[in-house]
């Protein structure tokens, strides 16, 4: 996959674009980069179109000079959109991605054909979950980014795992990421708002895919709405990170979910 970049009004974003077809656009977690669907791109653009942007402040696209918000992660795929000249896509986000997602529905729903959430949640932050993210904030201030990833990556995979490798793998991805990107992120989800709304409101398809044994994003804080045009899917003995615990069932979802664009 090769990576291309799109310089958008002083910034860039790094992508890669595989395929011909109904576009796609994969939108991955905090501390991932387009290389979280390493596995899952190849397979999907032998039917459709693939873009997988690093998120600002991820992997190899530029790192805000200021604080953002989860809006202005959504502004930053509106004009990689188009720079590509596309005006309608679908649009799937794992966890961080999946909070742009909805922010995207709810501020540009007219460019979307459909939309999905891997392992995420239209729910905000609680008190908890707020205070979590302060602490991220200043390990990754005190004591670098690994500090952080080390702990958190095993704990993105079903408790009981063997996959050594791809933990391994998706902790080399986060050692990537920029401390200041991991910090405007964490500022960002600490602070975006309940978008239960939103899933409520759309009448275009949605897919809501969650992990049996998800430890950060339990199903029930997923499956938080449920209507026609909701399709709800479990995904057994897997974690927070369904690409690489289970990559060939979420594929078939996925395109499952395609035939109904």
């Amino acid at each position: 996959m090769k990576l291309k970049t799109a310089n958008l009004d002083k910034r860039k974003l790094a992508y890669i674009d595989e395929g011909k077809g109904e576009a796609i656009v994969l939108l991955h977690g905090f501390c991932g980069s387009h290389e979280y669907w390493e596995e899952v791109v190849p397979k999907l653009a032998k039917e459709y179109r693939v873009i997988a942007p690093d998120l600002r402040g991820h992997g190899k696209s530029s790192v805000s000079d200021s604080a953002c918000a989860v809006e202005d992660f959504s502004e930053d795929i509106k004009d990689l959109l188009g720079h590509l000249g596309l005006d309608k896509v679908t649009m799937l986000g794992h966890s961080l991605g999946g909070y742009i997602t909805l922010a995207f529905a709810d501020h540009q729903s007219n460019r979307l054909k459909g939309y999905g959430l891997i392992h995420s949640t239209a729910f905000p932050d609680d008190e908890a979950g707020r205070l979590k993210r302060d602490r991220t904030i200043e390990q990754i201030q005190e004591n670098g980014i690994n500090s952080v990833i080390d702990p958190l990556i095993p704990n993105l995979f079903a408790p009981d795992t063997t996959l050594t490798d791809k933990i391994e793998k998706a902790k080399q991805i986060g050692y990537d990421t920029p401390p200041e990107g991991a910090i405007t992120a964490s500022i960002a989800m600490k602070n975006r708002p309940n978008r239960n709304d939103v899933l409520q409101n759309s009448n275009i398809p949605v897919l809501l895919v969650a992990g049996e044994s998800d430890q950060v994003i339990p199903p029930e804080k997923t499956f938080s709405v449920s209507k026609e045009n909701i399709t709800q899917v479990t995904l057994p003995r897997t974690g927070h990170m369904g690409m690489y615990e289970a990559t060939d069932a979420l594929i078939e979802e996925i395109t499952e979910f395609m035939k109904k664009i």
